[in-house]
């Protein structure tokens, strides 16, 4: 059993890197690397219930990334007009990060896309293989999630 233990092993982990590489390639949606996707979507969910905006090192907290690598990202964000800047009213050192229109719009894009792309993969694998990855992942998630306690 050890044996085919490994092969298991090895097979998860190919399919992991598999997913990550997927994952560099920039997105149709105005080019955008999945990094900076998520990067909007954590800056949309955060505002939701903080009205004022991101700090980057808030940020940092929440996508477990180095300060200096959100900034360029933020950077990058701003530069296209995804994102915009303004001094926190409390502490006028900090800076907060809101999503503009312009970023809300291309986070609607990456939303439909996405949801797009899971319909498109319920129809090959079938509703039966479907709703079996989707019991899998998550019981995947909650293995991940428990094993950091």
């Amino acid at each position: 059993m050890g044996d085919n233990k490994d092969l298991t092993v090895q097979k998860i982990m190919k399919c992991l890197a598999e997913f990550k590489r997927v994952h560099k390639h920039k997105s149709p949606i105005c080019n955008l690397t999945h990094s900076e996707t998520m990067v909007l979507f954590s800056i949309k969910g955060y505002v939701e219930t903080h009205e004022e905006g991101v700090k980057t090192s808030e940020l940092s907290n929440i996508l477990n990334v180095a300060s200096p690598t959100i900034t360029q990202q933020i950077n990058s964000l701003e530069a296209r007009g995804f994102v915009e800047r303004s001094i926190d009213k409390q502490d006028r050192r900090a800076v907060r990060i809101k999503v503009t229109e312009k970023g809300e719009e291309i986070l609607k894009k990456a939303s439909k896309e996405f949801e797009e792309s899971i319909n498109g993969l319920v129809e090959y694998l079938g509703e039966e293989k479907s709703d079996q990855l989707a019991d899998l992942l998550s019981e995947t998630f909650n293995y991940f999630i428990n094993k950091r306690k």
